[in-house]
């Protein structure tokens, strides 16, 4: 049985202490909590596995090479790709996509292509397809929200044309919460000759993720977002077109052989990952990936969208206070984020009240400025769920709240 309670036991930083008030880590959209088998993973791996990887032949090498394989091969199985050899490994989503958009992106974008991404996208998945249509001669083209904070899946059919190459999309607004309708977005594109990529960075955290039926062509997402260590981001890409793609970074790893004046590229998924990388942390993320499959997406999920109806229900009560939020009309497949703001107050200033009352949450543009501006705020305050958190966790939000209001009256 799903037991936030249970589950809060496992997260050693939840028994810290802020400002002298138990800590309500309420910022799970930035990062979340790393439960106590993923550091215990990192401890054990440099005090009995620290090697170097892929190609020694001593037994730490071997053991340490088995484990990050093993995390890769386990990641194929969470999103269900066809084949671990789908699955990069990079430092973060931003370099994920940044990957694809230099090797995919350079090698076929032409003058007046054209790119569509949304209104909704963090900047991560909107400047590097900026950048490469400026260096491209191509144009960017942008799917508009409604007035519900929906994407305009109309509008977006009228956009497709033979010009267009590639449809990167969200999996989840970061600020919003908004779920596009990834398949339909996919399947329009896919029927107009363009290929496609998701920003899985929100999305792969919070609900069950199947490559296979979305048939997504790329989908980038981050460990740490999903109780694993930072500094490691994925990149699935569908097999063939990740065997055309020219190399990223060049040097140790990713070459089969070197000769004085030419190199050879390794196999998939190696020619993307030159130089010695990260180890420990993909190791410790196999745990963080064990620990969500023990609870189930599906749970996940469900227990994001029974918080965020409950927090809509206690914030809404303040409306008539200058208290807006921002979010669809219909939350009912809405991730667990939830943006506000208060007439007359900076979000800064609500984000500090309420870090004195122990509760963290995040507030600013959140990396979707054009989106913040869309929505006529300078910034929002903005809250996000994860397994650990609790109803009990919004009601002394609430009373943060509460504080903020009576202070600036």
């Amino acid at each position: 049985m799903f037991d936030p309670h249970s589950i809060k036991e496992d997260f050693p930083i939840l028994n810290n202490k802020i400002n002298s008030r138990p800590l309500i880590y309420l910022d799970n959209a930035s990062t979340t909590q790393k439960p106590k088998i993923v550091i215990e993973a990192l401890k054990n791996y440099y005090e009995n596995s620290n090697a170097n990887i892929p190609r020694g032949i001593h037994t730490l090498s071997e053991k340490a090479t088995a484990s990050y394989e093993k995390t890769r091969l386990n990641i194929a199985k969470f999103i269900n790709a066809t084949s671990e050899k789908e699955i990069i490994f990079t430092r973060n989503t931003t370099e994920s996509i940044n990957l694809m958009a230099y090797t995919w992106g350079e090698t076929n974008i032409k003058e007046n292509n054209e790119i569509i991404v949304s209104a909704i996208e963090h900047h991560s998945n909107l400047v590097p397809w900026q950048q490469l249509c400026q260096r491209r001669q191509a144009k960017l083209k942008i799917i508009p929200i409604k007035q519900n904070l929906t994407l305009d899946l109309d509008q977006y059919a009228k956009l497709l044309s033979k010009k267009t190459k590639l449809v990167a999309v969200t999996g989840m607004s970061n600020v919003l919460g908004t779920i596009p309708n990834l398949k339909k977005i996919i399947d329009l594109a896919h029927q107009a000759g363009a290929i496609t990529l998701v920003d899985g960075a929100q999305s792969v955290a919070h609900s069950p993720t199947d490559v296979q039926e979305l048939d997504c062509d790329f989908m980038a997402f981050s460990a740490h977002k999903m109780l694993g260590p930072t500094g490691i981001g994925i990149l699935y890409g569908k097999y063939e077109i990740l065997n055309d793609m020219p190399p990223f970074l060049f040097g140790g790893d990713m070459v089969k052989v070197v000769e004085q004046y030419k190199a050879y590229w390794n196999d998939l998924p190696w020619k993307f990952e030159a130089g010695t990388p990260n180890i420990a942390d993909v190791i410790a993320f196999d745990e963080a990936l064990k620990y969500l499959e023990k609870i189930g997406m599906e749970n996940v999920q469900k227990h994001d969208q029974k918080l965020l109806k409950y927090a809509v229900e206690k914030f809404s009560q303040y409306k008539n206070q200058n208290v807006k939020l921002f979010l669809p009309n219909d939350i009912v497949n809405n991730g667990g984020i939830l943006s506000f703001s208060i007439k007359g107050i900076h979000p800064h200033d609500i984000a500090t009240i309420f870090n004195e009352e122990g509760v963290a949450i995040r507030s600013g543009h959140h990396c979707s400025q054009p989106l913040i501006e869309n929505l006529n705020v300078l910034a929002t305050a903005r809250i996000s769920f994860y397994i650990y958190n609790t109803k009990e966790d919004i009601d002394l939000a609430e009373l943060a709240l509460q504080k903020t209001i009576k202070i600036f009256k």
